[in-house]
């Protein structure tokens, strides 16, 4: 076993990984005497602006495709170090015990629907997600007065969970952190695959073992984490 003196890992990712990655991390470490992995944890929007001004970020992991592209065209990972590493859902949700009748997105036109939590869709992959199921379905500009935009898709969770809304769109592994506050109303369709993205950051001054991060997300027992989250295989 090879042995890193004091070696840390800066990992910037997605809200959605934040359960799931604290235990990932600490298994890394725990194969890997010396290192410890520091997380950053936001919308993958935001995260990708951050490193953009000179974060000293080693891995991003991104819960959408286009965020990693943006990061590819501004040369801000290692290409060649880009894999998917994991699967989602997108789910309406209300708060627990709500008695709103909703049976699928249409349903938002309900007056009594007064409030609809997301993701600013400008810098968060399910608020952009949400937005898309809601095109897809001629109600994105209807509902515009109902939205109310959170920094992240964990804040947008926090609004329903509180009651704070009536209801909202959130990732399915997001959901079920939070089976004891909140309870699905449908599965949300009509969006592109949700895959998750991860690279090293071009900046690294820690590459060997920024992939090897990578790997460990990829192999049996970072697979088997992300599992337990409710994450599906990429």
């Amino acid at each position: 076993m090879a042995v890193w003196a004091q070696h840390e890992l800066l990992v910037s990712a997605a809200a959605s990984l934040a359960n799931a990655f604290r235990e990932a991390g600490k298994q890394f470490e725990a194969a890997n005497p010396g290192v410890r992995v520091i997380f950053n944890f936001g919308a993958s929007g935001a995260l990708i602006q951050q490193i953009d001004k000179g974060a000293p970020v080693d891995v991003f992991a991104s819960a959408d495709q286009k965020t990693m592209d943006q990061a590819k065209e501004k040369d801000l990972i290692l290409a060649e170090s880009r894999k998917e590493f994991v699967s989602n859902g997108l789910v309406l949700i209300v708060p627990k015990g709500s008695r709103q009748e909703l049976k699928g997105v249409k349903n938002l036109v309900d007056p009594k629907i007064a409030r609809i939590a997301m993701g600013n869709p400008e810098t968060v992959p399910a608020g952009r997600y949400a937005r898309e199921v809601l095109t897809n379905v001629g109600l994105w500009e209807a509902l515009k007065s109902k939205y109310v935009y959170a920094e992240n898709v964990r804040q947008a969770l926090d609004y329903v969970g509180r009651g704070e809304v009536d209801a909202g769109f959130v990732f399915a592994t997001d959901a079920v952190a939070a089976k004891g506050k909140v309870q699905v109303a449908a599965v949300a369709e009509g969006h592109q695959p949700i895959r998750y993205p991860v690279a090293a950051v071009a900046g690294t001054k820690r590459k060997e073992l920024s992939q090897k991060f990578i790997d460990f997300l990829l192999g049996g027992e970072g697979q088997a984490v992300l599992s337990r989250y409710g994450f599906g295989k990429p």
